[in-house]
C-alpha cells in the first residue's frame, strides 16, 4: 500500500455539527405529514451522498431520488445510475423545465394515493413532499427553481440551511425544506472522503493534502489520461501534486512548489468540473 493510503487511513472523517441533530429532531416530526420524500443526492457520488438516516426516518413513505448536479458527472453514468432506482430524475437544478418533471414524477408515484382521495370526494388533494438531502447537494437552488423564485437561501457551501419551511410550489404540490444533515459517524471512510472531495464536508477539519492524494489516485484509476490531459504531466510521477505545481509554476518566493495554493487549486479544479465532468462512483456496469 502506498504511503499516502496509508497516512489517509489515520485520519477518521466526522462532521455532525449541533443544528444536524436538531434537523434529524424536526424531520422527525414533520414526516408524519408528507406524502413522499424527494432526496437530493450529489450525481458525481450516488451512493456516498445517500444519507442512511433517511431509511430510519422514511417510515415506508415513496421516495424520489433526484441526482442532482447532473452537468458535473460523467454523463454516461448518470444514466447508468438512473436505472438503479426506482423512482429517480437526473438534474442541474436549473432545468426550467424542472417544476413540471418535478410535480408530474410526484403525482405519478401517489396517483394510488390521488384515487384513494377522489374516491372519498376529495376533489383537490395537495400533496407534500418532504426535500432532503446532504449539506452542498443543491437543496436551496433545486427549490428556488422549482418554484421560480428565491424562497430557499443557496450557497456553494455546506450548513446554509438551518430550519424547516414550507414552500408552495402550485395548487398541486407543497415542499418542506430541510437543512442537509450527515449523519454522526461515518462507517465506510471512503464515502467521507469521496463528500469531501465534491465539498460536501467542511474543509476546516481535513487534511488537504491527504485528501487529494486519495483522489488523484482514484481518478487515475477511473478515468486514465484525464490529470495528464489537464496538467500537461506524468501520471506515474512518484509525488504528481508537485509535478503539477512544478508544470503549472505554482511556486514560493523561493522557487519550490507552493503545495498550499497548489492543493487548493486543484481541488477547486474538481469541485468546479476543470479537469472533466467524474463520478467518482462505479454503477455497476
Amino acid at each position: 500500500m502506498a504511503e499516502e493510503e496509508k497516512s489517509f487511513q489515520n485520519q477518521t472523517i466526522n462532521w455532525y455539527p449541533g443544528h444536524m441533530a436538531k434537523a434529524r429532531r424536526q424531520m422527525e416530526e414533520q414526516l408524519k405529514l408528507v406524502d413522499i420524500i424527494i432526496e437530493l443526492r450529489d450525481a458525481r457520488v450516488p451512493e456516498a451522498s445517500a444519507n442512511p438516516i433517511l431509511k430510519q426516518l422514511s417510515q415506508n413513505k415513496p421516495v424520489l431520488i433526484v441526482l442532482n448536479k447532473a452537468d458535473l458527472a460523467d454523463p454516461n453514468k448518470n444514466l447508468l445510475w438512473k436505472g438503479r432506482f426506482e423512482h429517480c430524475l437526473i438534474t442541474d437544478s436549473v432545468d426550467e423545465k424542472l417544476t413540471k418533471t418535478v410535480v408530474n414524477e410526484v403525482k405519478f408515484i401517489l396517483k394510488d394515493k390521488l384515487e384513494r382521495a377522489k374516491a372519498r370526494g376529495i376533489r383537490k388533494k395537495v400533496l407534500r413532499a418532504m426535500v432532503v438531502g446532504i449539506p452542498n447537494v443543491g437543496k436551496s437552488t433545486f427549490i428556488n427553481n422549482i418554484v421560480k423564485k428565491k424562497v430557499a437561501k443557496a450557497e456553494n457551501r455546506p450548513g446554509v440551511t438551518k430550519s424547516l419551511q414550507w414552500i408552495r410550489i402550485n395548487e398541486d404540490v407543497e415542499l418542506l425544506d430541510t437543512p442537509g444533515v450527515l449523519w454522526p459517524k461515518f462507517e465506510n471512510q471512503d464515502d467521507a472522503r469521496l463528500l469531501a472531495l465534491i465539498g460536501s464536508i467542511n474543509d476546516d477539519i481535513l487534511d488537504k493534502e491527504e485528501l487529494l492524494r486519495f483522489g488523484l489516485n482514484l481518478l487515475k484509476k477511473l478515468y486514465p489520461g484525464m490529470i495528464s490531459e489537464r496538467y500537461g504531466v506524468d501520471e506515474n510521477e512518484e509525488d504528481l501534486i508537485e509535478a503539477i505545481g512544478k508544470e503549472k509554476l505554482w511556486l514560493s518566493a523561493d522557487n519550490t512548489v507552493n503545495m498550499t495554493k497548489t492543493i487548493d487549486l486543484i481541488l477547486k479544479d474538481i469541485r468546479s468540473n476543470k479537469i472533466g465532468r467524474i463520478t467518482w462512483e462505479d454503477a455497476g456496469e
